[in-house]
Parts: structure tokens; sequence; C-alpha cells
């Protein structure tokens, strides 16, 4: 690949850098950004940046705020401001020593999803780490360029900008960032192989691009024994306890580890054939489902080493990781440093994702800068055990005037790098218990939100509007806690009232205007449980009366699905459930997105924290990592008697019968109610 790229003369060097710096900073183009109007007050309460540059001493990191720089490009020069308030500005470092960037930039499907799916705000800044940085911006060039002509998108590239310039001649704190992050972590590493034989001086090293980290093991340190089996789309026993050399084609990757799983091989290398680009080795649909206990990973074919095996010689390998300047970091819309997260696979979407993401952040701001009265619950207090995280407050006065309770909850890691977060993902509950609250309601569940896998941001403002009434008091407790097993976070969270049309009765309108309804009173339906053949015999039917003067009746749900059973659930199985009024109404949520391998994906732009350190992608039974839980909410006014008796009954399906696992049964949390307005 990049190896037989032609150096360009010495003069069409020189002659790129004067064409650069002939172009004035003031010809960059400038994004309209969302939130970029909001008052320096409010930036500065939800952001504090340590700095007005990256420190010189211990070296940049997250959160510091993005210095001033220029930087030369194929195109003229790349200026950030800070004071511009631009959006996002994503930073690329290009290595040919990476097998997962040569991937990542030459899948086709990598290259569409940037110029198809870049969001407007972002910008992209590409370098390089090696002293061929002039061929590989104009290589890198050439490849966005030829895909955004193919897909007729060739308006996102006056947003991709190419520097000829290595990172280490940069002369600015870019470089610091690049080597001062750099990562031990899959796939930010140079992934290699190392092969010795018997006459060899010394051992042959390549690049190497393991397949999908959701499919096989991880290699091994030891040292393998080298064979040679074809192209791998037949079993070899003869290859039993030794690392399968195969050429690419003629069946599929799976098909190749497969046969050499069911060879008894201890590993499989999958070499490209001449002139190819190493591929994203991956299953595909149901192949998932199989366990294959065997490594594999896909190299570039090395002639000495298809010579010494041809020719009878023993060939030994090891597989290495050394370790690289980080490939990727980002200024994020309020000008600060921020980690991307794991590339789980050679994608830009990764890139888009947490763009995505940045867009949500300054909606959010935004939606922060609307007036209301505000009590703070907690302010960076540290979330761990079994007590988690408790305080008691003081609720405004006039809080039955209020209709809109909102809750701003954020959670960080005790350390400013990702490498400090939690492990896993983990469920975070909200419960509350007021001085006037009966016993029936106290420590109710107030919100739910799923922690990101080793992620160091999110920030979620949930409308919990229909539990107003759980707030009965002068003053109120609130404790929020995950398992106490897991690792600690810190949590923030403020109480947002207002008053605003958070709920209007159909048949509540006069001349045009709508009359606003509040929510008075509450009546606790049904809880959760093992997901197991036994789960529908503890619901029995709720008799109940709707409460005098009231206008509309709510069903309020907060329902997530956990575990791994035999079919998956509830994590990763299409689960069911049901509200039954009256033996004739019915109301049904589905969670038909669980399984799916980029469910949650589509949720980044709702908040889902992107490129988490785990299987964040895929859906999930009601939740995604990184996320809060968003209630679910049904008008049932019309299936219900106003006047007389009522009864509801609750019964959850997977597959449209009860669940029925063989072993280790998931289980649902679950909190419901019915919401009376008036």
């Amino acid at each position: 690949m990049a190896a037989a790229w032609p150096r360009l003369p010495l003069r069409l060097r020189l002659l790129v850098a004067a064409l650069a710096a002939a172009v004035t900073c003031e010809a960059q183009w400038k994004p309209k950004v969302i939130g970029a109007d909001l008052p320096p007050e409010v930036l500065g309460n939800t952001l504090t940046l340590r700095s007005d540059k990256p420190s010189m001493t211990d070296g940049p990191e997250p959160g510091d705020a993005a210095g001033a720089f220029t930087v030369l490009t194929l195109d003229g020069k790349f200026c950030y401001e800070p004071s511009s308030h631009r959006g996002p500005v994503f930073v690329h470092a290009f290595t040919n020593k990476s097998g997962f960037l040569e991937c990542l930039w030459s899948s086709e499907s990598s290259l569409g999803s940037l110029v198809d799916e870049l969001p407007d705000s972002a910008q992209v800044l590409f370098l390089s780490l090696d002293d061929s940085a002039v061929s590989d911006a104009l290589w890198m060039r050439e490849q966005v360029h030829r895909v955004a002509a193919a897909h007729s998108k060739k308006e996102v590239l006056s947003r991709l900008h190419f520097s000829p310039v290595p990172v280490f001649n940069l002369g600015n704190w870019i470089s610091q960032v690049f080597y001062y992050w750099g990562s031990v972590s899959r796939n930010y590493v140079l992934s290699q192989v190392s092969f010795t034989s018997e006459g060899w001086r010394m051992p042959i090293v390549i690049k190497r691009l393991d397949a999908r980290y959701d499919w096989l093991p991880r290699w091994g340190q030891q040292t393998y024994q080298l064979m040679d089996a074809g192209d791998g789309c037949e079993s070899s026993p003869s290859i039993e306890g030794a690392v399968a050399w195969l050429s690419e084609g003629n069946c599929s990757f799976f098909d190749k580890v497969q046969n050499m799983a069911k060879s008894n091989a201890s590993g499989v290398l999958v070499y490209a054939l001449p002139g190819n680009s190493l591929q994203d080795m991956n299953c595909v649909g149901d192949q998932c489902n199989t366990t294959l206990d065997v490594p594999a990973a896909m190299v570039h074919l090395e002639p000495g080493v298809a010579q010494a095996l041809r020719s009878g010689k023993l060939v030994y390998l090891t597989v290495q990781n050394t370790p690289s300047p980080n490939y990727f970091f980002c200024i994020n819309r309020q000008g600060a440093l921020a980690e991307m997260g794991l590339f789980l696979y050679p994608s830009f979407s990764f890139i888009n994702w947490q763009a995505q993401w940045f867009d949500f952040y300054a909606n959010l701001l935004s939606k922060l800068h609307h007036p209301a009265r505000v009590v703070q619950v907690f302010d960076k207090v540290k979330m761990h055990g079994e007590k988690g995280a408790v305080a008691t407050v003081d609720m405004p006065e006039g809080l039955r005037e209020f209709t809109v309770l909102e809750l701003d909850a954020s959670l960080l890691c005790p350390g400013r790098r990702d490498s400090s977060c939690a492990h896993w993902d983990h469920t975070v509950q909200l419960f509350v218990c007021c001085d006037r609250t009966d016993s029936t309601h106290c420590n109710s569940e107030l919100g739910r939100w799923i922690t990101a896998f080793r992620r160091g941001t999110g920030r979620w403002l949930t409308d919990v509007s229909p539990l107003l009434p759980l707030l009965d008091g002068n003053r109120c407790t609130l404790t929020m806690k995950t398992p106490p097993w897991a690792m600690p976070w810190v949590v923030s969270l403020n109480l947002r009232f207002r008053i605003g049309n958070q709920t209007v009765a159909s048949d509540n309108v006069t001349d045009g205007n709508q009359v606003l309804l509040r929510p008075f009173s509450l009546m606790p339906l049904f809880s959760g449980g093992t997901f197991d053949k036994r789960y529908n015999e503890r619901y029995k039917p709720i008799e109940f009366r709707v409460p005098p003067s009231t206008k509309k009746v709510e069903l309020y749900a907060v329902i997530t699905a956990h575990g791994y059973d035999d079919h998956k659930c509830g994590e990763f199985c299409v689960t069911s459930h049901f509200f039954l009024f009256n033996n004739a109404f019915n109301n049904t949520l589905t969670f038909d997105s669980a399984g799916s391998p980029l469910g949650c994906t589509t949720w980044v732009k709702d908040g889902a924290v992107p490129n988490e350190y785990g299987t964040w992608l895929y859906g999930r039974g009601g939740w995604c990592d990184g996320l809060q839980v968003d209630p679910w909410r049904t008008d049932v006014t019309k299936q219900l008697d106003m006047d007389f008796g009522n009864n509801v009954v609750y019964f959850g399906l997977f597959e449209g019968h009860d669940p029925n696992p063989s072993k280790d049964p998931g289980y649902i949390i679950m909190s419901s109610y019915l919401i009376f307005y008036k």
C-alpha cells in the first residue's frame, strides 16, 4: 500500500508550502454553531477550562482549553481561534505503520461514512506522524475526493483539511497531545507480527489487523509455529497446534477461521493478495452467534515468510503491540480538548458519532439557558458503594404551581482521562422521599440512567414532569446509586422546575387556547423481576377508580431489560410489555431494536455517549450505554370509565410467549404509574 507511494520532489513540496503560505486565515470557513450565542456565564457554568492553552509542563489533558494554532495544508492554511466559537474540530494523525489505519483509509464503507454522514458543524484536520507526510496528505486527499465525487458529496470537502507537514514538525502544541496522550489501548497501538526462522539474522516484523473484538479471542504471548494451509476454505487436520497461514479469497473470513478452529489450529493469519489492502475481518449476521476459540488477524503477504514455508523451513511467530502516539483527538464546541474514545473497528463513523454528540451537547446547553427554578442536589459528588450519593434539599416555594420537572444529570470519572472511568455499564437510579410522602411513595424511583463504558463524558436532561406528585413536602431526600460493587462515578444533579405546556388534554381547548394541566396524584402499578417462566404469574389485575376532578389519565412506565440467558434475554432479545385496561384496551411497548448491530448508534443524537470501550453499539432492551432511560408515556383517558371502577393488568413476553429460559434468566427493572391530571 503506502510503501510504494512515491516521494514528491523537493521543488514540488516547496511549491505546496509556498501556495499554502499565500493564503490568509481570514478565508477559513466558519460554520454556524448551535449554542454559540450563549452568554459566557452559561458556558462557564457548564464547563471548566483549566487554562488558556494546553499545559507545557505535565502535558495537555482533556478539559484544557485549546490554544490558537495555524497549520499549512495542501489547499492553504487551517487556522483555529478559540474566540471564534466554531464547531468541533477533529484532528487525525495517520501512519502507514498501523494496519488499523490502513484499513480505515482503504475501506469504501469507512470513507463513504465520512463524506456522507459528517455533521455540518464539524471540521477535520488530517496529519501524518511520519516523514512521508507530503505523500500521505496527497494520498488521503485523493481517497476522500474520489469517494466524495462518487457519492455526489463534494460540499463536505471544504471542511476536510490535509496537511503535508509531519506532526513532529508542526511547531505547536498539537504534537504534545498526540505524544502525551499516546495510547496502549487496542487499535491505538502498532499491532505487529514478528516472524523468525533458522538462518535469519533478524526477525521479519509486519503490521497486522486483528479480527473484530467481539468475534474471536485475543492473541496470547507465546511463540507459535506457522504452517501453510492454502486458502483455508476446507479443514486441514495437519495444521493442529500451529497458526494457519491462509490466503484471502475463495470463501469468507468466517469460513476460514471456522475451518481452522475445527482443525484445532492455535490461530489464523490471513494474508492479503498482492496489491490489496488489509480488510476488516468480521462475521456477518448469524455467523456472529458462533463461538470460535482461535484468534485471527490479517497481514500483508511477506515474501520472505512465504518463501521459507515453501522451502520447508520452520517459521515461528509472536504477536506484539508497540506503543504509539495517539491517532485522534478533538476540540469540542466549548474550545476544550477532548478524547475520542475507542474506534471499535476501522470506520470514520466513530468521528461522525462523536460530532453528533457535540451537536447534542450544544443543544442541551441551549435548553439549560431557558428560565427555570433550579434546585441543586449534587455538585460533583462521589457515587459509590451501598450508600451511593445522598442529599436532602429544600423544595421551592409554590411547588404546586410548576407543571414541568426536568432532571439535569451528569456523570464524570474520578480522573480526567477515560482510563480512570468505571469498567462495564451499570444502571444508575435516583430515588426520592419527602417529609410529607406516605410510605407507599417513599423511595420511589424518580430517574434512571445507564453509565458509559470507560468514557468520561455524559450529561442528560430528562423530563419526568408526571412524577411531580412524588415531591410532596418541604424537604426531600434524594439518593442516586449504582450497584454497590461498581467502580465510582462523580455525579452532578439539578432539579429544574418551570411552568410550561408540559401536558394538554385534547378536549380542553377553547378558542384555540390550550388548557395547562398539572399532575396532582399518581398510583403505583407494577414492578419488574426475574424474566423466567414464572415472570407473569406474579402480576394480578389492579382495581382502581379515577379521582374526582381528573381531566386526563396517563400511563407512565420506565422499563429496561437486562441479563443474558440462552435467548440473549433480556439485554439483547426483543421483549414486549403489555398494559391492558378493562380487558379491552391494550398498550404495548416493544424493544424491537434489541440485539441489532448498530441500534444504540442511532441514539447518539439524543445523548448516548459514543466511542465507549465496550459493546455500546448494539441495541438493547429499552436502554443504551451512556444514556438516560426515557419514560414511556401514553394517554389512556379514553380507555377508562371516569365515574366507575377500572382494572389494569400487565404482562411481558418474549417472541409472543412467556419467557422460558433454560439457564441464567435475565430480569426486568420497571417502575410504572397511573398519573392523574387536572
